[in-house]
């Protein structure tokens, strides 16, 4: 299940804490920042999706939370305007 966006996404929700979250974006961002560097300021949304995808499966395994208006939320229900954060059993 590593990829670099599942390791990404723990990797900010793990800095973020229990006490943030973090957007699909700001993971999308930080990924084309690492595979292109010089993509532009655009690069970012061809990995949304991909994001989306991952945060998907980390919720379901247990590893992070999908938050829609602050509040948890079924991951297979996820649209909209969502928020990741660590799960409680996986902060450290």
């Amino acid at each position: 299940m590593t990829d670099i966006y599942t390791s990404m996404i723990l990797a900010l929700t793990q800095v973020s804490g229990r006490a943030g979250s973090i957007s699909p974006t700001d993971a999308a961002r930080a990924v084309a920042t690492v595979l292109v560097p010089e993509g532009g300021p655009d690069a970012w949304h061809a990995h949304l999706a991909p994001v989306r995808r991952a945060a998907r499966l980390l919720a379901r395994s247990g590893h992070i939370e999908i938050l829609r208006k602050g509040k948890p939320v079924d991951p297979a229900g996820a649209k909209g305007v969502i928020r990741l954060r660590i799960a409680a059993a996986r902060e450290a």
